[in-house]
């Protein structure tokens, strides 16, 4: 639920630790969870930027421990990059609050946090060239090298179970089962392309189980509207959206990639034979990830490259299908069936994906 009531940003943002007088603000970014704001303050005949979002409750149960692990994360980050050229601009800065704590609670219990706003970059909601891929794909690679040696406890799980598969599958599989708004009867194809499909839900994690993939900081959400990019040079710059790090399997980001960049297609298609993985997309991941993640990464993870993208429309595929059958009560959709059409988009993503193992395999083998 949004909460679309006027923001009195200008109090805000005197709760930080933000010099200057605020003379404007205005909503920021295409994202669709928390609620962001960049303000432009006055600073002794300067105008410099802030990014202030309000972190959305409903999503993000505990939106303290939350910061805890974005405060930790974004303080080991700065420390390994102190040095580099624009180290300011390659990752995000936390500007505390007049208490020293790094977010503000509002009079509505709500929880907001301010960034160094990160000037000249910008990015891109959709892959258009394999360089973009592969600037982002490096982007990720980095922010788990970055971090592939954070100290002290293991962070919190900010959303449980986020890409645990045997979970979705078991969730979407009692969805079928109760059928509340009598729509399985219409899909009955899509289900079947996916209860064929369970066994694939345990593979990973069975290799984690095992030992062969460890558990380490993810990002989770690894879409290229999540990079920012330097506009002069295309270099991919710094990694945001941090409120879903947290423990998890680096496959799993790579598979994510993977399902965002190489279709060539929208994610919500309504014709699924648009819908093609792009060799050349994955080998641009491939060849993006491994040059800065491949030191560190187990050949035992480096495996299970290939497979993570198939997996992973698979998910998203049993997530879109279960809300569908469940009345469309999670995603938002734009007109009826709609998630029904990006269920058939994803599942043929994932055919498309699986047909080409041999091939992405092969791809995988060579750069590492």
């Amino acid at each position: 639920m949004h909460d679309a009531r006027p923001r009195d940003l200008r109090a805000l943002g005197a709760s930080f630790q933000v010099h200057g007088t605020l003379v404007e603000a205005a909503p920021h970014g295409s994202g669709h969870i928390n609620e962001t704001y960049a303000a432009t303050y006055d600073q002794a005949g300067t105008p410099v930027r802030y990014i202030h979002q309000r972190i959305n409750g409903h999503v993000f149960k505990d939106p303290a421990r939350l910061m805890e692990n974005v405060s930790r994360v974004l303080g080991h980050a700065a420390t390994r990059l102190a040095g580099r050229p624009d180290a300011s601009r390659r990752t995000l800065t936390l500007v505390p609050a007049r208490d020293g704590r790094p977010y503000v609670v509002d009079a509505d219990a709500a929880v907001w946090r301010t960034y160094l706003f990160i000037e000249r970059t910008r990015t891109f909601d959709i892959v258009e060239t394999p360089a973009q891929a592969e600037a982002a794909a490096r982007a990720f690679g980095q922010f788990q090298s970055v971090l592939a040696d954070l100290p002290g406890e293991r962070l919190h799980d900010t959303i449980p179970d986020f890409h645990h598969t045997r979970k979705r599958f078991d969730a979407f599989a009692a969805a079928v089962q109760a059928d509340s708004c009598n729509r399985a009867h219409a899909c009955a194809d899509l289900i079947a392309v996916a209860l064929a499909h369970e066994a694939d839900t345990d593979r990973l994690l069975a290799a984690s189980a095992a030992g062969d993939v460890p558990e380490r900081v993810t990002h989770n959400d690894t879409k290229i509207n999540n990079v920012m990019m330097d506009v002069a040079t295309g270099e991919a710059l710094c990694v945001v959206d941090l409120d879903t790090t947290m423990p998890g399997l680096a496959p799993i980001d790579f598979g994510d990639m993977v399902r965002t960049a190489t279709n060539a297609a929208a994610e919500d298609e309504p014709d699924p034979a648009r819908v093609v993985s792009r060799p050349e997309m994955f080998e641009a991941l491939v060849r993006g990830y491994l040059s800065a993640a491949g030191a560190f990464l187990r050949p035992t993870e480096v495996a299970w490259l290939a497979f993570a993208g198939q997996l992973l429309a698979f998910e998203q595929a049993l997530r879109f299908l279960g809300d569908h059958l469940q009345g469309d009560v999670y995603y938002r959709i734009h007109r009826p069936g709609h998630n029904l059409e990006r269920a058939r988009a994803q599942l043929a993503l994932m055919t498309s994906i699986e047909r080409q193992r041999d091939a992405y395999e092969a791809i995988v083998r060579s750069y590492s």
